[in-house]
């Protein structure tokens, strides 16, 4: 019997747009006269541009509802869903390091997911425990501790990093696997 091979994909920054939620948040926040946009965040965190928005960053990533209503990362449903055909799925989340997001993030892949199994959702910390051939994250730290092939999703923030394969949306992630 052929065992199918594993993909773990991280969910915030790579199939929920916490960034951008972020993002706007922040934009109504401080209210400066520049907005900030995804281009001037490149190669930063949003903590790092608007220092005053860090503190509200924790307490808005605390409250219970903030996973809930994320916006889908484009393409992310159509390819996880021809992934889920040819390979296992695992959703493996940092939700440890935000224990408050557990049942929006849970609510969140059950609406916009609902084709993978619930016993694959996997709700962690440190991702090296992830027995898995691929990890899709936008973390380099995550994918430094995986012992399988990490694969870095696109975002602001990584925009400097070159140690792992980069795919810059899920159109990338299909021809990774399917090309």
């Amino acid at each position: 019997m052929d065992m199918k091979k594993r993909i773990a994909i991280d969910m915030d920054e790579v199939m929920a747009d916490t960034g951008v939620r972020l993002m706007d948040l922040c934009n109504e926040f401080c209210n400066e006269e520049e907005p900030l946009t995804v281009t001037t965040l490149r190669g930063k965190r949003l903590a790092e541009i608007r220092p005053a928005f860090a503190e509200a960053i924790h307490t808005h990533l605390a409250d219970t509802q903030f996973f809930r209503d994320l916006p889908v990362i484009e393409d992310s449903q159509r390819v996880i869903r021809k992934l889920h055909r040819h390979y296992d799925i695992f959703i493996a989340t940092a939700a440890m390091e935000v224990p408050a997001s557990f049942t929006a993030k849970y609510e969140w892949l059950e609406e916009h997911f609902p084709f993978l199994a619930k016993k694959n959702y996997v709700f962690c910390g440190d991702k090296s425990i992830i027995r898995a051939d691929y990890l899709i994250d936008d973390n380099p730290r995550q994918l430094r501790s995986f012992q399988g092939e990490g694969l870095l999703y696109d975002a602001p923030h990584n925009d400097i990093e070159t140690e792992f394969p980069r795919m810059n949306s899920w159109e990338d992630v299909e021809r990774y696997f399917f090309e």
